[in-house]
């Protein structure tokens, strides 16, 4: 991932687009940085005052937590589900999340039902019974 420009550098394009009369391309041409950024660091010094950089990164909270995570935990012991018929459950509840969420969440609960062995191997005893009587 990148870093952000120095502050050094912006503070020179920003100086040189508010005090040196340049245009925001002139200056971005003469600094040696994209357009885009160079317009985007005078409109937040004019918004803001500072030409510092915004955080990068850092932690997002989770998105089922709290009583949505109380009421999904108890929802996935009472009967079947699918991630995709959960997704539709939060939606009804007002909270939209997406289907990876919902995965990430089953996934770190040890919930997730997988298929096993045993419908698979019980139709095989059937059909091979049925095999038998004909």
């Amino acid at each position: 991932m990148g870093r952000p420009y120095s502050l050094d550098l912006r503070e020179k394009v920003i100086a040189a687009v508010e005090t040196g009369g340049l245009s925001c391309r002139q200056a971005a041409a003469q600094f040696g940085v994209g357009v885009s950024s160079a317009i985007r660091w005078v409109e937040r010094v004019r918004k803001t005052g500072s030409a510092a950089p915004g955080q990068m990164g850092g932690h997002k909270p989770k998105a089922i937590s709290g009583e949505h995570r109380d009421w999904l935990l108890q929802r996935l012991q009472e009967r079947a589900f699918t991630l995709r018929g959960l997704v539709d459950e939060f939606e009804a509840r007002g909270l939209k999340v997406d289907y990876r969420t919902v995965w990430n969440f089953v996934h770190a609960e040890k919930l997730s039902a997988k298929k096993d062995g045993r419908a698979r191997d019980a139709r095989a005893r059937e059909t091979m019974s049925a095999e038998r009587s004909s």
